[in-house]
């Protein structure tokens, strides 16, 4: 869908863009573009990626941050800054402001990743963890910047968060002069909204195209509406676009200049998660692989060649090790099974058997002989397999049924 250019006069301009990646210069790192033939074939038209999980940080965040920190008036900045994030904002917000040499409160859940607590710590922040949930911790940081005078750092909307952001375009028409779409993740929109002002100013014939999670797509209701409107409850993995309401800055830029908004699914995520990690060589965040999942399941329409913006690449070790399995899954080269059998000695060992002669690689087993569901001479498994894809999956179960054991669904 193209909502056209008939709105109000942009709150970002070029010009602004142009200026924040003056500011940015010498403090985030120009990202490399990788083409990738593989999710290139996939896809039908040649793909590039934007690696801004290579950012420092590992996240786009970092530019926005800068630029809205650097703008600030001396007496602004002698009273601090807050900011509230589950984890690549606060990091943005902390190394932005130790280089700039303010300080920083960040409050995150309680519940955040350690390894992100840790890094935010580490970049120069004061972190206070408050709440179980971000809508808890941005209400504390909310208070605290009423009660101290310190400047509230938004995520996403406002014009110099934009603005900074937007210099990830300015480097996509740089490194990649012939780009025919940009597919870009989109929680708040503050980087669609960026990427947009700077692409469509030099290059208004490149499309745009704007990716969420379905659980927490709140722009497709929000253009048709007119205006921000709110979901409840957004639910996806990808933590860096679960967010239940667009910005009302990048809504409009959103509205005017983003062609398309798509959506993508949870297995879509983690299927593009493992080819990031598989083909690319790289580790990516679920929000990140956004684009990719876009790309991979035919969700957009694409003119090449295309850039995928691979937004971030923070992901937490035990949420990575489920998205992996999750994806390995989508993919039909992880099978779960659960199995009847006569409680003898022997009768693993020969179900084993028969599993090791389907070529399928035993990763994890249950074996319950006490379930009050179970007759007196009856075990129930349960079997985790690594297999070769959704055909070599059915060729298991049934080598298990022909063997005389009992497939439970």
């Amino acid at each position: 869908m193209n909502h056209g250019t008939s709105g109000p006069p942009s709150p970002v301009t070029l010009d602004d863009v142009r200026g924040a990646q003056k500011m940015l210069s010498g403090v985030a790192r120009i990202t490399p573009m990788e083409g990738s033939r593989h999710l290139s074939r996939l896809a039908g038209v040649p793909v590039h990626l934007k690696c801004e999980n290579l950012q420092r940080t590992g996240s786009f965040k970092l530019r926005g941050a800068y630029v809205r920190i650097a703008g600030l008036l001396p007496e602004e900045r002698a009273a601090g800054v807050v900011a509230a994030s589950a984890g690549n904002h606060a990091q943005g917000v902390a190394l932005a402001a130790s280089l700039l040499g303010v300080h920083a409160t960040v409050f995150m859940p309680k519940g955040a990743p350690l390894p992100k607590i840790g890094a935010t710590r580490d970049y120069g922040a004061e972190v206070r963890l408050h709440g179980q949930v971000v809508d808890e911790t941005l209400a504390a940081a909310q208070e605290y910047a009423d009660r101290t005078g310190a400047v509230f750092i938004h995520p996403f909307d406002h014009p110099d968060i934009i603005a900074g952001q937007g210099t990830v375009g300015l480097e996509i028409l740089e490194q990649c002069p012939e780009v025919g779409t940009v597919v870009v993740g989109v929680g708040g929109g503050g980087l669609a909204a960026g990427i947009a002002v700077a692409v469509k100013s030099l290059r208004p014939d490149v499309r745009i195209v704007g990716v969420q999670a379905e659980g927490s797509a709140a722009y497709p209701p929000s253009l048709a509406s007119g205006r921000p409107v709110v979901i409840d409850r957004p639910t996806t993995m990808a933590d860096g676009i679960r967010v239940g309401r667009p910005g009302d800055v990048p809504f409009g830029i959103v509205r005017d200049l983003v062609d398309e908004v798509c959506t993508v699914g949870e297995d879509e995520l983690s299927a593009a998660l493992l080819l990031c990690l598989e083909r690319a060589k790289l580790v990516v965040e679920p929000a990140g692989v956004a684009p990719v999942a876009a790309l991979l399941g035919g969700r957009c329409t694409v003119r090449g060649p295309a850039v995928a913006v691979l937004s971030g690449g923070n992901v937490d070790p035990v949420l990575l090790q489920r998205v992996l399995r999750h994806g390995m899954a989508a993919q039909g080269r992880y099978l779960a099974v659960r199995l009847r059998l006569t409680d003898r000695p022997g009768a693993l060992a020969t179900l084993l058997g028969v599993v090791s002669a389907a070529d399928a690689n035993v990763l994890d087993v249950s074996h319950a002989r006490t379930d009050p569901r179970l007759g007196l001479t009856e075990a129930e498994v349960e079997l985790h397999l690594e297999t070769k894809g959704p055909d070599h999956c059915a060729e298991v179960v049934r080598a298990l049924r022909e063997a005389g054991h009992t497939v439970l669904d």
